[in-house]
């Protein structure tokens, strides 16, 4: 199983960010605006994410914890359907007003590694961009 973690320091507060994070429907097009082209909402914690080169995702939300920032989902269909996908973003104080944000995900078949691991650069980079010039 391949695994996939990624660390950025954002410069706004843990609430900031968070409150973007656990939007479970419209996060994605907060986080990523110009990678993500729509969300669904599918009903029974489950949404449809569709991004700008083609990829619609089906993810289902596992846990969203508030008093930790932590958010836990799966992709569970879509164009590819992993066999298995667990991703977690969790958000932290760092230092006075920013916050050290980490997305993490393990996945099969290991293959879609790459392709998953190379859209959460650009999602992250893009969220960053995003919410400090907000």
């Amino acid at each position: 199983m391949a695994s996939i973690s990624r660390e950025i320091l954002i410069d706004v507060p843990p609430d900031q960010v968070w409150e973007v994070v656990s939007d479970f429907i419209n996060g994605p097009l907060r986080m990523a605006p110009t990678l993500v082209t729509a969300t669904t909402d599918l009903g029974d914690n489950t949404r449809e994410v569709t991004f700008t080169h083609g990829t619609v995702v089906r993810e289902r939300l596992i846990t969203l914890d508030p008093d930790s920032h932590r958010f836990v989902y799966s992709v569970y269909s879509g164009t590819p359907t992993p066999l298995h996908d667990n991703a977690v973003m969790q958000v932290f104080p760092h230092g006075p007003n920013a916050s050290r944000f980490i997305w993490s995900r393990d996945i099969l078949p290991d293959s879609l590694a790459a392709p998953y691991a190379a859209t959460m650069d650009q999602a992250l980079t893009l969220f960053k961009k995003t919410l400090e010039s907000a």
